[in-house]
């Protein structure tokens, strides 16, 4: 049997300045947010503020699982803590749900009497808000493409942006029009915008804690590179998850014949796995032609 375990940089890890920029602009705006939310009595504004809200902590929890994240493996936790990193992505993604369903509740609530609201002052305060959301995302943008929890982090910022776009858009309506069910009408609009991409990553970070193979590597592929290896009579218990984005794993059952010692096989097995796939932990167990087992998976 061998096994190549060292401790591997998640994908998040290397971009978590950027994220802690973001979580420092976004905490800001919050404070504001919130003043101005109140003062103008404009929901669209204050369902703006309450994503930021959950921005803020989304983005802090994925700091801080970053930060969990990168510490080593003990006797406890052989495999390190990487997994915190999709514990904070579906806890962002299952907040965001929440809160857009407490939006779109709200919404429905005013469409039964709109209050006045004081569409000036709100345009300012979401017009700051716009700024501050496209800066985020502009830092994120790439780095929510290596990882479920930057993704997450990213999501947050995009549907804050996106909220903020839809209170102007409600700030011009009602400046010029005094129509104020514009403002529930947006915030529901908003609250629905949401759901598709959020619902994604739930189920991307859902499918890594239940072990799934991940989507970067293809199993059949990689059980028919492994067949071809010369020594290898056949693949069987092949089995490939994710720990985190970023740092995939692997085990293995390998059958071998007699025209090749078990650590020339070895070497050829993780060389073949490390460098053509997406693979940084390998475990495999040789077997000979005379062993059998009674019970074998995929």
């Amino acid at each position: 049997m061998n096994e190549k375990n060292t401790q591997t940089v998640s994908a998040a890890s290397k971009h978590k300045k950027n994220l802690l920029i973001v979580l420092s602009f976004s905490g800001a705006y919050l404070i504001a947010e919130v003043i101005g939310g109140i003062l103008t009595n404009s929901l669209a504004l204050l369902a703006d503020a309450a994503h930021m809200l959950t921005d803020v902590v989304g983005l802090l929890l994925a700091f801080i699982a970053i930060k969990i994240g990168e510490r080593k493996a003990d006797s406890k936790k052989t495999f390190g803590y990487y997994r915190t990193e999709i514990l904070a992505a579906v806890i962002n993604a299952v907040v965001l749900l929440g809160i857009s369903v407490y939006v779109l509740f709200e919404a429905y609530q005013r469409f039964k009497s709109p209050p006045e609201v004081q569409s000036k002052s709100m345009l300012i305060v979401a017009g700051i808000g716009l700024l501050v959301n496209i800066a985020g995302m502009l830092i994120l943008r790439k780095d929510s493409e290596a990882s479920l929890n930057m993704k997450g982090a990213y999501f947050e910022v995009l549907s804050d942006m996106l909220t903020s776009v839809g209170v102007m858009i409600a700030g011009v309506i009602m400046l010029t029009t005094n129509w104020y069910y514009a403002d529930p009408l947006i915030s529901a609009a908003i609250g629905l915008l949401i759901f598709p991409r959020t619902w994604r990553l739930l189920k991307e970070a859902v499918n890594v804690l239940l072990e799934s193979t991940p989507k970067d590597v293809d199993i059949d592929l990689l059980r028919k590179s492994l067949e071809q290896i010369p020594g290898v009579k056949s693949v069987h218990d092949l089995h490939v998850w994710s720990l985190t984005s970023g740092v995939n794993a692997m085990s293995s059952h390998i059958v071998k014949d007699d025209t090749i010692t078990q650590n020339q096989l070895l070497e050829k097995l993780t060389e073949e796995t490390t460098s053509r796939f997406t693979i940084s932990h390998t475990t495999f167990q040789i077997e000979e032609e005379s062993y059998q087992e009674d019970v074998t998976h995929y």
